[in-house]
């Protein structure tokens, strides 16, 4: 899965003062990234709001991002969730065809076993006419899946080609690049800790802030992966202050903070998350000043 490696960005879905998608901002994220070097794109994941995004929007969205891509770069759609048949069924109802891949979320609040983790992916590996991505962010989902059940279902199942890893813990990365199949990819979830992940031989990033500096940012994935690691951790240095301001509070509104300044888009999300404080935004604007 050449088309997975690198610089994939999860587009945030920009909203009007109304809270109603803004698809003209959308197309602008989109061009702005495509244009800077980003090697494909993740549609519907956490930083899209996606668990506050109808599926009529949801369609809308979809085909908002294909027109603006023209087929130029690699698309990834997420559809997970925490109930079993119903991830299944949204597999089985959408045409998957655009897409390069899934991307997967770990059942969230149910917390789930890791024989639960491996039955949920084997169904919707059987499901799924695409390869898989599965995603863990312990994080957010309140369990971790163990690398041990990553590697099993990367073992078992042929369509399962990746996990975008983000637990923030850089031993089950090292673990899963050590024992992973060949071809399987590790893609870090981490944006302060993907360089040292490729390095390692990691095979990129799923980022959020790269889709704020996609020329920077994709520069130095492509030096890690490349083994430059001088260029590489000077550009990291140079990125690590917004990295961490935009989690200060929470994702998407970071990001959408630094996108507004940047005159993108809006900084609205969607209840029960809120914009960044005054605070937070005063701090965004004088390191974009700055950079």
């Amino acid at each position: 899965m050449n088309a997975l490696i690198g610089t994939g960005v999860a587009l945030i879905t920009p909203f009007k003062p109304d809270l109603s998608v803004d698809h003209q901002a959308l197309t602008a994220v989109v061009e702005f990234n495509i244009s800077n070097g980003v090697n494909y794109l993740v549609i519907s994941g956490t930083t899209g709001e996606s668990v506050t995004i109808t599926a009529k929007e949801k369609k809308e969205i979809i085909n908002t991002i294909i027109k603006a891509n023209k087929g130029r770069v690699p698309l990834v759609i997420g559809i997970g969730g925490n109930n079993t048949a119903a991830v299944v069924e949204e597999l089985q109802s959408t045409d998957l065809s655009p897409f390069a891949a899934i991307l997967s979320v770990a059942p969230y609040y149910s917390k789930p076993t890791q024989e639960g983790f491996y039955q949920h992916f084997k169904a919707i590996a059987q499901a799924s006419t695409i390869p898989v991505i599965l995603y863990n962010v312990p994080g957010r989902t309140a369990k971790n899946m163990e690398s041990s059940t990553i590697l099993r279902l990367a073992k078992d199942f042929q369509s399962i080609v990746a996990v975008k890893e983000a637990g923030n813990n850089m031993d089950q990365y090292l673990e899963l690049i050590k024992n992973k199949p060949s071809d399987f990819l590790v893609i870090s979830g981490d944006d302060d800790l993907v360089l040292g992940v490729t390095l390692a031989g990691g095979s990129g990033v799923i980022s959020v802030i790269g889709q704020a500096f996609p020329k920077e940012f994709s520069q130095m994935i492509q030096w890690g992966i490349d083994g430059n690691s001088k260029d590489a951790r000077a550009m990291e240095a140079r990125l690590m202050p917004v990295i961490n301001m935009i989690f200060e509070e929470n994702n998407p509104a970071g990001i959408k903070a630094v996108l507004k300044k940047m005159n993108y888009c809006e900084d609205s999300v969607r209840l029960p998350l809120v914009a960044a404080t005054e605070k937070l935004q005063s701090k965004i604007a004088t390191f974009i000043a700055q950079f």
